[in-house]
């Protein structure tokens, strides 16, 4: 039997029956009232006019459950039109309705200025914000860093033929790069997932194919780069912020000293990670690892198929044992058919999980049968239960900061992985084992050389245009300075294969903090039990609505000590020495 065949692509007909339809068009149009709605609200409030008075509570009342009727109308569209253009990037009615859907919300980015600016000037208490407080206290801080309302309009409207094209360029680009892998033309994503192939030789063969895909396509790779970041690093300054990185903490909603004291706790934990990559070496009786060898599976039989079918079982059934809400959400997007499972030319690499509005969601990833896979799917998962949580809140309470999204996955993820190190004989639990520390260390070690190279690239740029081969320097440099003498060789087009570098900032940080965070609230479940679940999915429920340390105030935990964060490397550690102990 085909295994490939059996992997399901998603139903997206709930969203919509299609882009030519009459339901589609419905909710176009009422997107489109609802921004001209809002528009004459703020014109008939005089919002950005005149000055804040104690009258504009029944203003900010009326503002706010407008803003929530956007962004719920915007949702389902925005969802269809990304779900159809990440699957297959040749859709060109899709790629032109989703242009047209940029232009569309252009007209709301083109009152983020007054609106911004307004809410700067009440408070809370004034307009009776509730829960609301934390838009009020943002955008204090968000008005002190804006250039003028005519200056902000320009900047959003440039934006789509500007940053927004290159970062579009690079996922289209990509999502249709093939690599010959002996003799066999592949789409990059299954190239990619050959990084986990048992077979030394085909790996290899994987990453000498890929480096030369990347290097006959660097060109239009490092200008999509060099433009996007050119452009954040203009406005960024003319903003007025202190440096690239300082907006980025503000929208994550952490403080510099949260980030530098995470960061110190990853710098001291190098040495064990080298620790980890060199017993992983010993057990592929190799003296250093490649590059290429840092997804080998390892341990019983080579690392044993998990079908897709059996990670199924497996997640609900371990899900249900932690909470029986989160395991009926699994089973559900499973039947429902909200995930979309199987690599082919056109889609995009690695995996993610989108609300698409009402508490459901859609799960995009690539699946390969290892235990990697399976977690994988637990981790998106836990976003779509965190997409149900927050369904109990208002649409703008529900945007959620990087740093706290990825608690849910996490909790999914280890939740899994500590039921299979449990279930299956020891010969096996090398390689479920190995899996995690493998994951655990590309947010760990790879996560902190992006942050490296991410920050080296802002430093450059703002004095000139990087080429190709100093784009590769530097991820060289980031990588020889958290991966050490561990590895013999790197890959120096990781800047090419990450997205995250397109389109978005700093977007490397943050998934550090969901991993750490989420371990430390997987011990405060080990102490409490079941007690602790209502009060995990209040949390879950409250991300959009207080910063992170106020969250963590709830918790017991202190973000800015490095001590924190040391502790959750602990567990990861102590998971390095077992795994060491048992490749002996």
């Amino acid at each position: 039997m085909d295994r490939l065949a059996e992997l399901p692509e998603w139903d997206l007909s709930p969203l919509f029956s299609g882009l030519d339809t009459p339901d589609f068009q419905a909710a176009w149009d009422d997107l489109q009232h609802g921004i001209r709605a809002l528009e004459t609200l703020m014109h008939r409030h005089e919002v950005g006019q005149r000055p804040a008075r104690s009258s504009d509570e029944t203003a900010f009342q009326e503002i706010i459950a407008a803003l929530n009727g956007i962004y719920e109308a915007q949702t389902p569209i925005g969802a269809y039109l990304y779900a159809l253009t990440s699957t297959n990037a040749t859709l060109e009615a899709a790629q032109v309705k989703l242009s047209e859907y940029e232009g569309l919300l252009l007209q709301l980015e083109r009152l983020r200025p007054r609106l911004t600016v307004w809410l700067a000037a009440l408070e809370p208490e004034m307009v009776e914000a509730g829960e609301y407080k934390i838009l009020i206290e943002e955008a204090k801080v968000e008005a002190q860093h804006m250039m003028s309302e005519a200056e902000e309009i320009l900047a959003a409207e440039l934006s789509l033929s500007g940053g927004a094209a290159w970062a579009k360029l690079h996922g289209n680009l990509t999502s249709l790069i093939t690599a010959s892998v002996n003799g066999e033309e592949l789409p990059m994503s299954s190239v990619r997932l050959l990084a986990m192939n048992p077979d030394r030789a085909v790996r290899k063969a994987a990453y000498t194919a890929e480096l030369a895909a990347w290097e006959a396509n660097e060109v239009a790779l490092a200008a999509a780069l060099n433009g996007w970041k050119g452009e954040r690093s203009t406005l960024n300054r003319k903003r007025g912020w202190a440096d690239d990185l300082e907006p980025t903490l503000q929208q994550n909603r952490i403080t510099r000293q949260v980030l530098s004291a995470m960061q110190a706790a990853i710098t001291e934990s190098l040495p064990t990670w080298r620790r980890y990559f060199r017993a992983k070496a010993k057990a592929l009786s190799q003296e250093r690892l490649e590059w290429w060898d840092l997804f080998a599976p390892i341990g019983f039989a080579g690392g044993r198929r998990w079908g897709w079918e059996e990670g199924r079982r497996f997640i609900v059934e371990h899900l249900s044992a932690f909470s029986r809400a989160d395991a009926d959400l699994a089973e559900r997007a499973y039947a429902e058919r909200w995930i979309d499972a199987k690599p082919r030319k056109g889609k995009v690499g690695g995996a993610y999980c989108m609300p698409i509005g009402k508490g459901q969601s859609r799960i995009l990833t690539n699946y390969e049968e290892s235990f990697s896979g399976v977690s994988t799917m637990a981790h998106e998962l836990g976003h779509a239960y965190h997409n149900l949580c927050l369904a109990t809140k208002p649409a703008l309470l529900r945007r959620e900061p990087m740093t706290l999204a990825e608690t849910a996955s996490i909790m999914n993820e280890t939740i899994v992985t500590e039921a299979a190190l449990r279930a299956v004989p020891e010969a096996e639990q090398v390689t479920i084992l190995e899996g995690n520390l493998q994951d655990a260390a590309q947010l760990v070690v790879d996560i902190h050389s992006r942050f490296l190279f991410e920050r080296s690239v802002f430093e450059k740029r703002k004095e000139r245009e990087l080429s190709p081969s100093e784009f590769k320097e530097l991820m060289l440099a980031a990588q020889q300075a958290t991966y050490g003498d561990a590895l013999a060789s790197y890959h120096p087009y990781m800047w090419a294969v990450k997205g995250h570098y397109y389109g978005i900032d700093f977007y490397n940080y943050p998934y550090t903090f969901g991993l750490l965070f989420g371990l430390a609230l997987f011990k405060k479940y080990q102490r409490e039990g079941a007690d602790f679940v209502a009060q995990y999915d209040d949390m879950l429920a409250s991300v959009g609505t207080y910063p992170a340390q106020e969250l963590a105030d709830r918790f017991g935990f202190n973000l800015e000590d490095p001590g924190f964060w040391a502790g959750g490397l602990e567990v990861l550690a102590e998971r390095i020495a077992r795994f060491e102990k048992l490749v002996g």
